[in-house]
């Protein structure tokens, strides 16, 4: 038996086609308030096994009902059940969903499956808000993390559906992605995208890439359809939280790993007039290498000469930094590159040491402008740059051993610095979350205006045709003016009263209570809810 309906296609054609599915003859519907219990109805919705909950009569002996319900009562009874799921569901507020896979959870093998390039995110955002329970969206892909950011209109409906998404678009079976996955919401998501903004979700604490690739977020999903009202708020916020973070606490400053302690303590051992002139030699283009390269870009670096065996790896670390200039040089000339350096970072796999007494001796020296020595840095296991190289006037070798002090002192730092961190974080949130439940006050307030628009144009034409055709149009215009005054006078004690962002002390219950009253006293209310409408918009869209 099939049941038009105007939601075909959403939540309730699943009550509907679900209740359709079994006889009327096995199954009696009634509102029998008194004796009501759960009835767990399950349906496949684009096979996203979406169950609701939804209140129903006891179920009746088929023999006591097939004489008794007749196919009017059914209808009936069916869109009793309809309306009642409906009531149910619609009264879930929207909420603030977080999937996400990172660096702390998930292999990198997954991670690069699953990311999506920045092109692609305003087609994904498109994509995700197709889907039946999602309302806004939003994509932060990164080389530690892939999470998604959804409103969705159930949290349980919601995450199915993106989690089925990403397993369709990215050939990562559902199972796997369930396996490392973390899921967040409302609080818990404010709260983790403000830390993951702040750096403090990062593996180096407070680094600032992470907050320029915020920022992105929101300058790509402008205009985007899906980046709507409480997502480009929520990553504007984020962004704010980042920035208040690394000024109030100074997160960013000290080295946490031995690659950036290594660069810092070089910085220590110079003259400050000489940090971004200082002729700079990396020996070893590996992951400690190009880490080193990194930093030494961010600490102003332009120029660099890499030695390595091959070129390859050298080749693609240029390319990422395109503004540095950066010399290949092979393995074979790493004494005469040597010759012309002032610091020199050693980091590769030699079991035997690339420089020894013998080899340094005979260098020329360097210039007083940078201390007259020359720096050797060497955080290779085993060790690149032999001990004796210190027993040299002219040259001063630090290893790995001389960074833990540096790299430990800057951790404890960068942890307490961490906790003045989760203090502002904490305080942010309070207030994102007093301005995202402000919203819930909106079309009230949209509605209340409206109402209040309609009477005074009534009015106002009214009073024109009672003044006759003659008057001026200074004359109307006052009029026009004095009617608006009087209206926006009247609004704006209740306004303020359907206002709940932080700024006073009225709580969410209290301004909620003044929302139903004015729209008792008003009749604001509608039959159809706010979430219903919603569902029966994208239903609408998805027609097209």
């Amino acid at each position: 038996m099939a049941i038009p309906t105007a939601f075909s296609g959403a939540k309730l054609e699943s009550l509907s086609s679900s209740a359709a599915a079994a006889s009327p003859a096995s199954i009696g519907l009634f509102c029998n308030p008194g004796r009501v219990r759960r009835l767990s109805i399950q349906k496949g919705l684009f096979n996203s096994g979406i169950r609701c909950e939804v209140a129903a009569s006891d179920v009746v002996d088929q023999s006591q009902s097939s004489g008794n319900v007749t196919s009017s009562s059914s209808l009936s009874a069916l869109e009793q059940l309809k309306s009642s799921a409906a009531d149910r569901y619609t009264k879930e507020r929207s909420s603030i969903v977080v999937i996400g896979l990172s660096i702390h959870t998930t292999p990198v093998e997954v991670r690069e499956k699953l990311a999506i390039p920045e092109a692609e995110w305003p087609r994904a955002i498109g994509e995700l808000c197709n889907l039946n329970h999602i309302e806004e969206a939003a994509v932060l892909s990164t080389c530690n993390r892939m999470e998604i950011y959804v409103v969705a209109l159930s949290q349980h409906r919601g995450v199915k559906e993106v989690t089925e998404w990403m397993s369709k678009t990215s050939g990562v079976p559902v199972t796997e992605i369930c396996k490392h996955r973390f899921l967040l919401y409302n609080n818990d998501a404010t709260q983790h995208i403000f830390e993951v903004s702040a750096g403090l979700d990062s593996l180096v604490l407070g680094e600032g890439q992470i907050l320029a690739q915020v920022k992105q977020v929101v300058k790509v999903g402008q205009g985007v359809t899906g980046f709507g009202r409480n997502i480009s708020g929520l990553f504007k916020h984020a962004i704010t939280v980042g920035k208040r973070v690394r000024t109030e606490t100074n997160i960013a400053a000290g080295a946490v790993s031995v690659s950036s302690a290594a660069v810092e303590l070089a910085l220590m051992k110079l003259p400050e007039s000489c940090h971004t002139t200082a002729r700079t030699l990396v020996i070893g283009a590996g992951k400690m290498g190009k880490l080193v390269i990194k930093h030494l870009v961010a600490k102003g670096c332009t120029k660099m000469v890499v030695v390595n065996r091959s070129e390859d790896r050298v080749s693609a670390i240029r390319e990422e930094m395109k503004d540095v200039e950066i010399i290949y040089k092979p393995l074979n000339e790493m004494l005469k590159c040597a010759a012309e350096a002032d610091v020199i970072f050693t980091s590769t796999a030699s079991e035997t040491p690339l420089f020894m007494k013998e080899h340094v001796v005979d260098l020329p020296p360097v210039g007083a402008s940078v201390g007259s020595l020359r720096l050797f840095i060497d955080i290779s296991v085993p060790r690149n740059v032999g001990a004796c190289v210190n027993e040299l006037e002219d040259a001063r070798v630090y290893n790995v051993d001389d960074l833990k002090e540096v790299v430990a002192a800057n951790k404890e730092d960068r942890l307490r610095k961490a906790m003045e961190a989760q203090a502002i974080i904490s305080e942010e949130s309070k207030q994102f979350e007093a301005w995202r439940d402000s919203l819930e006050t909106v079309p009230t307030i949209k509605k209340l205006r409206a109402y209040a628009e309609r009477i005074r144009v009534a009015e106002l034409e009214k009073c024109m045709s009672k003044m006759g055709d003659d008057i001026s149009k200074k004359t109307k215009k006052a009029v026009d003016d004095l009617s608006r005054g009087i209206v926006n006078k009247l609004l704006h004690g209740p306004m303020q009263h359907l206002r709940c962002d932080g700024s006073d002390s009225r709580t969410l219950s209290e301004t909620l209570e003044n929302m139903h009253a004015l729209n008792r006293m008003f009749s604001l209310e509608t039959d159809i809810s706010v979430l219903e409408q919603k569902i029966r918009a994208k239903v609408e869209q998805t027609q097209k």
